[in-house]
């Protein structure tokens, strides 16, 4: 029995002897990895995550010269919500510009369009728009379901084949930390942009198409019999403002980013991730004053306070009272939403006619407030 014990024990002895070499070099690597892992060495892919709203990211650069005049947390990842629209109109302007589409082709709307969330133009499956409708729908009501249907014109049917035609254009662009996933902006964990990506983005729109930035300044247009306004408080605010685009989604916060220009000077600001549309857009009109004065641009006074519009966003709550919250919005702007008939005279682009109505609203504002002015 003692002998038996003894020579299975020596069995082992040399078994663990003549595999030494191996078991050592094993433990050296699960060593060394773990060293290296430990260290930061060895990469692993991991998932990037945009700032939540209320950390502010901005930027402010010399369209003509390059400068930039002020950055704050300008490669913080961040959600761009309706921001996203600009490179969709920017795919839909190269398009115009290469021939391969015009103001008056027409947009197809299917059922994914039709169904995006607010803010939207309520187009109707199976019917028709035009692309010029499109683009006056983007920049003014911020609406989704254009922004998708543009989308889908130009990528071939698929919004998702699009959204990677996007992001192939911002890398064409020099935006290296921007991602796309769809044509609107409506939320995506992995659709994140940076401060300084999209003034790469709004600079590229003022320089590449000077015959379409115009869009952009549009202060209201008629569809359907209706005059839908433009979003963009600056435009009433700040003056030399003439475009571009604002954006709000609860995690991406209220951005925005803004073209002025006073005397020779042309800037791009761009604001993200803030509290509330008076702080966004006090602290654009704050960073563009800057900017102008640091270029030797005298100071102009503030333009007249704009109307408050509709803050267009969906809800959701418990039945029985409870509260509601916003749970997805590309574009919020706030007050009671109100449309005006077309006025003769108005000042407004009109468009070819297409096959669109308008979808009844579900929903009816039971008071309505008068007309507030908006600080900031």
């Amino acid at each position: 029995m003692t002998y038996c014990m003894q020579s299975a024990k020596k069995k082992r002895l040399q078994k663990a002897e003549n595999a030494g070499k191996t078991r050592k070099w094993v433990v050296f690597t699960r060593t060394a990895l773990g060293m290296c892992l430990s260290a930061g060495v060895v990469a692993v892919p991991k998932v990037a995550h945009a700032q939540y709203a209320g950390h502010i990211s901005s930027y402010v650069v010399d369209v003509n010269s390059g400068a930039v005049l002020s950055q704050v947390d300008p490669d913080l990842q961040r959600y761009p919500a309706s921001l996203t629209k600009l490179m969709t109109l920017y795919m839909a302007f190269r398009a115009l510009k290469a021939g391969e589409i015009t103001p008056d082709t027409t947009v197809p709307v299917s059922i994914h369009a039709s169904t995006q969330a607010p803010s939207k133009l309520g187009l109707v499956p199976g019917t028709r728009f035009v692309v010029q409708q499109a683009i006056l729908g983007l920049v003014t009501k911020s609406a989704n379901d254009a922004a998708c249907a543009l989308g889908e014109l130009l990528g071939g049917g698929d919004e998702v084949r699009f959204a990677n035609m996007m992001t192939q254009q911002a890398r064409a662009l020099g935006m290296s930390n921007t991602t796309f996933r769809n044509a609107s902006g409506l939320p995506d964990p992995d659709q994140v942009t940076t401060a300084r990506d999209l003034s790469m983005l709004a600079q590229h729109l003022v320089q590449d198409f000077p015959e379409y930035y115009h869009y952009f300044s549009t202060p209201m247009f008629a569809f359907h019999g209706r005059m839908i306004p433009n979003h963009n408080p600056m435009l009433k605010t700040y003056a030399g403002a003439d475009g571009m685009k604002t954006g709000y989604t609860d995690l991406a916060g209220h951005n925005l980013i803004t073209s002025a220009q006073r005397s020779n000077v042309r800037l791009v600001g761009v604001v993200l991730g803030a509290r509330s549309n008076p702080q966004r857009n006090a602290m654009m009109a704050n960073i563009l004053d800057q900017g102008f004065a640091s270029e030797g641009v005298a100071p102009m006074a503030p333009l007249h306070q704009p109307t408050v519009l509709a803050r267009n966003v969906r809800r959701r709550g418990h039945a029985s009272g409870g509260s509601s919250a916003v749970f997805e919005v590309a574009e919020a702007p706030t007050g009671p939403r109100r449309y005006q008939p077309v006025a003769h005279g108005a000042r407004h682009h009109t468009v070819a006619s297409a096959n669109v109505r308008m979808a009844t609203s579900r929903h009816v504002v039971a008071t309505k407030k008068k007309s507030r002015h908006q600080k900031g």
